[in-house]
């Protein structure tokens, strides 16, 4: 995939961009204001916007931040982003309290070269979910060229994704180049073996990818929630586990019986696929729950109001023996309900494991990167995505709509 690259255009000097980004970082409040709580998302686009700024360009940010429902939430405005950024760069960032409407479009013509400006949370209209072109076109009111480095929020078909880049001249931040190619090296030449690692709660986002990764992957391996369904689907009881019974198919708009996705998947590929087979059992979601490890491959059996909350120690023994083979690995999923200390250690050990390997390692974002954040383990892997389900999706060989418009057609 070749990209229409920011750095390929020529006389930038006082051109208004705007600077789509995908900073919907997690928030903590601090005394009466709202700071961000992990910058790394923000600190990821930092080299595309010293870029535009060096090039003396006028550059107006726009992201969206949480889930407002369309309409504005005090708590969601963009204010302690903006402070982040300002502190990061070191030099003042000007956050307006709207994304389109007369006061919006003076700003950004007075927008003096080398300046930034951030727009409001582009979420608190619904026209902006709703793909809306007449939105779309006020969001772009003023600006000469689009940057997109927006890796996270790819895959959705939204006014300032794929509505604004089909409107003006688009190309990709280098955020966005870096993305595509660690993911690249994944799902196109992979070094082998190449080991999946898959987690999480949910199969609905895995289902493509598995079917996708399974013919070039050695081993796919699975825990988390993700492995309470196939357990399920191969006759094994797992008391009151969270599993996703039924998910709806977006491209078909059908209801999909999960359990009986993944036992078509297991019988397809069983020698493809690695299930766990010791698992943690606790009582309840909590610190304060008793715990026991189920063995499974010597026909232990969950208590049936217990749930499986992480993967066991022969598991986490088994997958780590697979990783050390591993010349590119991809993780996507926590192991286990990591936040609580008592089922953490599958994931810990995992990452871990990763971590240390010497192959090329690819990590998916969302949990799995704040994961990587807890264990402290930034840093030590080849590749930390910003875009879980934007991974997700590209893995399985789907397109990203927002870069219909900065691929290349060759």
């Amino acid at each position: 995939m070749k990209l229409k690259s920011i750095k390929s255009v020529g006389h930038l000097r006082g051109k208004r961009v705007l600077f789509r980004v995908a900073y919907d970082v997690p928030l903590v409040q601090r005394g009466k204001r709202w700071a961000v709580a992990d910058d790394r998302r923000i600190a990821g686009t930092l080299p595309t916007l010293r870029y535009l700024l060096r090039q003396q360009c006028r550059v107006v940010i726009l992201s969206w931040l949480k889930r407002p429902g369309g309409r504005v939430v005090a708590d969601y405005r963009m204010d302690p982003v903006a402070r982040c950024l300002s502190k990061l760069i070191n030099q003042p960032v000007k956050k307006l309290d709207d994304c389109i409407g007369p006061k919006v479009f003076r700003e950004i013509n007075e927008l003096k070269p080398g300046g930034v400006l951030m727009l409001e949370n582009v979420r608190f209209y619904h026209q902006e979910e709703e793909n809306n072109k007449r939105f779309a076109r006020l969001l772009v009111h003023g600006i000469d060229l689009i940057v997109f480095d927006a890796f996270g929020q790819a895959h959705r078909v939204h006014a300032s994704t794929t509505g604004i880049t089909a409107l003006r001249p688009t190309y990709a931040g280098l955020l966005l180049e870096r993305e595509l190619a660690a993911l690249g090296r994944v799902a196109q030449r992979p070094s082998q073996p190449l080991i999946v690692v898959l987690g999480g709660a949910k199969i609905s986002d895995k289902v493509a990818v598995i079917e996708h990764l399974v013919k070039i992957a050695d081993q796919i391996l699975i825990g988390g929630g993700l492995a309470n369904v196939f357990l399920k689907a191969t006759g094994v009881p797992i008391g009151r586990s969270f599993v996703e019974d039924t998910f709806v198919d977006k491209a078909k708009r059908t209801s999909v019986n999960a359990v009986k996705v993944a036992r078509q998947l297991y019988q397809r590929y069983r020698s493809k696929i690695t299930l766990p087979v010791d698992l943690v059992a606790a009582s309840s979601i909590s610190p304060h729950a008793l715990v026991e490890v189920v063995d499974l491959a010597a026909h232990g059996r969950i208590d049936p109001r217990w749930k499986f909350l992480d993967i066991g120690p022969k598991t986490t023994s088994e997958f780590t023996g697979q990783l050390k083979r591993a010349k590119t690995i991809f993780w996507n999923g926590p192991m286990g309900v990591f936040e609580i200390g008592k089922f953490d250690a599958g994931t810990k050990m995992i990452a871990q494991a990763i971590a240390a390997s010497r192959a090329t390692s690819v990590v998916g974002g969302g949990d799995t990167e704040q994961a990587v954040a807890r264990y402290r383990l930034a840093g030590s892997f080849t590749h930390v995505s910003t875009g879980g389900g934007a991974s997700l999706e590209f893995l399985a060989g789907r397109p990203l709509p927002a870069l219909k418009h900065i691929i290349h057609l060759l």
